[in-house]
């Protein structure tokens, strides 16, 4: 069990994570069990003594079953302490977004900013789900089409170590010594695997279960390619 929290000016969402968080919220006095991607909304009962509103979303990105409560920031806090204290004997715990960065890579969803930019179209990494392609119209249309028709040249791929070796965003990947192919764009240590694993978008002339190598500090370490998630999710579990 795990619960984090993102503020912004006048909002907070906090997240409650793992097999209990349906107990926990309930235990508050929040609803539980709507639908995968869903949300209701709902009154805080007990903080600051009156009834405050609050979005309980089933949603997240840590492929863990679990809720997103969106909240005003002067309910946050109470909201924030009731849930630990509900949480407490289920072992619950407060983490950051640290946490939140190693789940999320090893369910292989990826990061604005580092496994998709303004240069990185969502057919390579492979998002094309989530594209409308029956629209008629949209902006990128045509060259997100064209990338389609034509095929990507590049894929985000994961990678495994098959070593101790820890990938960390910015390290050179390379298919022999003498051969780069790219640099990882999400990496970390995986404590559910305890292995280094990482995303890059990985040319796609290059087998997609090849071996490569990565630039740890100086040294080649060998990693696996792979295809996301890392590890078996239970985010659309009921």
């Amino acid at each position: 069990m795990s619960r984090s929290r993102t503020t912004t000016t006048t909002t907070s969402s906090s997240r409650s994570r793992g097999t209990k968080s349906d107990e926990v919220l309930q235990r508050v006095g929040l609803p539980v069990g709507h639908e995968y991607m869903s949300f209701v909304e709902a009154q805080i009962p007990d903080v600051l003594g009156t009834d405050i509103g609050v979005v309980v979303c089933r949603t997240g990105y840590t492929g863990e079953r679990g809720y997103e409560l969106i909240a005003r920031n002067d309910a946050a806090g109470p909201l924030w302490d009731a849930l630990l204290e509900a949480g407490e004997e289920f072992g619950m715990l407060a983490c950051g977004l640290g946490s939140r960065d190693t789940l999320r890579t090893e369910m292989g969803y990826p990061l604005h900013g580092r496994d998709i930019t303004i240069d990185v179209n969502p057919v390579e990494a492979g998002l094309s789900w989530a594209v409308g392609w029956k629209k008629d119209a949209f902006w990128g249309r045509d060259a997100i089409v064209a990338v389609k028709e034509a095929g990507p040249q590049r894929r985000l791929r994961g990678l495994i170590a098959t070593g101790r070796g820890i990938p960390r965003p910015g390290m050179g990947v390379t298919l022999t010594r003498d051969v780069p192919l790219c640099d990882i764009t999400s990496g970390t240590f995986s404590p559910t695997l305890k292995k280094g694993i990482g995303m890059a978008l990985v040319p796609v002339m290059v087998n997609a279960e090849a071996e490569v190598g990565v630039d740890v500090r100086g040294r080649r370490e060998i990693f696996q390619l792979v295809k996301p998630p890392f590890v078996d999710t239970s985010v659309k579990e009921s």
